[in-house]
């Protein structure tokens, strides 16, 4: 999108500080932020907005950055705004028309805020539906905070065990390794796989895509086999939905584990819709008391039964952990992944020549995120579902 007035027109990316409670991430780092200058870009953060992930505004300013403290200000005249969560519903009306917004942005649930976007015609870009394909891998920002979520999962398990995860061999006995049972083989599960078994744990796991097995077992972990019938994957490579019928058959081959595993991680979701719940009140029952539960899905509706966004609860000696936003637990390195995401959105069809960010809707990943543009919600599966009352 190149503005009609050329003559000396330096496009300004505006970085604002994030004002989610707990949140300590942002959208750029002063490598990525001499990059964009490199690019031509104004950039502008806001004071503050590095805190969190141990970067002062001084770093932001070495690297090329300008600092602003005025929030409104800032957005106002930001051409582009690169952020991580979704605005507040007043901010998109400080926002100037041809602005492009790009954060996570829950479109499928947010519908008055992209309604809002349309009105202010403002172009809103959603992280979270950067199309799935080889040449997007560096723009996925979805796979890079998960990579760090299944990592700390395994974390937030160990620390909560009255045990530890290895088998150790002392003069005093041998201690047997942990049994951990991860559900879903996704990039989160997959890192959690690959993290419980360098701390010694035997992993077993299960996804409804058999597919994956191969890629459970080249970490060392044992595949479950679990017939469902018809299941497979999205174009996307995301696991389908299930049947309610399949849920259960899920359930029952799953009973007998979950009772015998010291730990169970949950990575089960279903983007737009609130997650399967896979573990039972009757299955955390059947547990050894000092078992724990990680629950990755708590923050939208749970995969298990008992869990709480954001607390640990105990429940008849069982641990169930469902602490949200994992990623934001390492957020230096969190912000070092989504920051390169974000660069590689942006460089993608940025114009050289001009110095500007260049909304191709001709290319092959920005059709598949951009949800609203020219005041109008553009991308179909949202437009159906916000404009059809789906």
């Amino acid at each position: 999108m190149i503005p009609e007035n050329q003559a000396n027109f330096t496009m300004q990316l505006v970085i604002p500080r994030e004002t989610q409670p707990g949140e300590n991430r942002v959208s750029a780092t002063p490598e990525t932020v001499k990059k964009l200058v490199r690019l031509g870009a104004d950039v502008v953060v806001e004071s503050g907005a590095g805190a969190g992930a141990g970067i002062s505004d001084a770093d932001y300013e070495a690297a090329g950055a300008s600092i602003g403290s005025d929030r409104s200000a800032l957005l106002g005249s930001a051409d582009m705004v690169l952020r991580l969560r979704k605005p507040e519903m007043d901010e998109i009306s400080q926002l100037k028309a041809g602005c492009i917004h790009v954060s996570y942005l829950d479109p499928f649930n947010e519908k008055d805020l992209i309604k809002a976007f349309a009105s202010q015609n403002v172009t809103a870009v959603s992280m979270e539906m950067i199309p799935r394909s080889t040449r997007s891998q560096k723009m996925d920002a979805l796979s890079s905070q998960a990579n760090l979520a299944g990592y700390m999962a395994v974390m937030l398990a160990a620390n909560n065990m009255p045990s530890i995860m290895p088998m150790m061999m002392t003069p005093a006995g041998t201690l047997k390794p942990a049994k951990v049972f991860i559900i879903g083989a996704g990039v989160a599960g997959l890192q959690a796989i690959a993290t419980a078994k360098r701390l010694g744990a035997r992993v077993t796991a299960f996804d409804t895509r058999p597919v994956v097995a191969e890629q459970v077992e080249s970490l060392g972990g044992k595949f479950l086999e679990i017939d469902l019938g018809d299941t497979g994957q999205t174009a996307d490579g995301y696991a389908k939905e299930l049947t309610p019928e399949q849920v259960e058959m899920q359930r029952q081959a799953q009973k007998a584990v979950i009772a015998d595993s010291d730990v169970v991680i949950t990575t089960a979701q279903v983007f737009g819709r609130k997650p399967p719940v896979l573990v039972t009140a009757d299955m955390v029952e059947g547990m050894s008391p000092g078992s724990v539960i990680v629950d990755m899905a708590a923050e939208t509706g749970g995969n298990v039964e008992g869990s709480v966004p954001d607390e640990v609860v105990n429940v008849n000696g069982v641990t169930i952990v469902g602490t949200a936003n994992l990623a934001n637990l390492a957020p230096r390195d969190a912000t070092q992944m989504y920051a390169s995401n974000m660069f590689n959105l942006v460089e993608d069809t940025w114009d050289e020549e001009a110095k500007q960010f260049v909304l191709d809707l001709e290319n092959d990943i920005l059709p598949g995120c951009v949800i609203t543009h020219g005041g109008a919600i553009v991308h179909p599966t949202i437009k159906d579902i916000i404009e059809g009352g789906n």
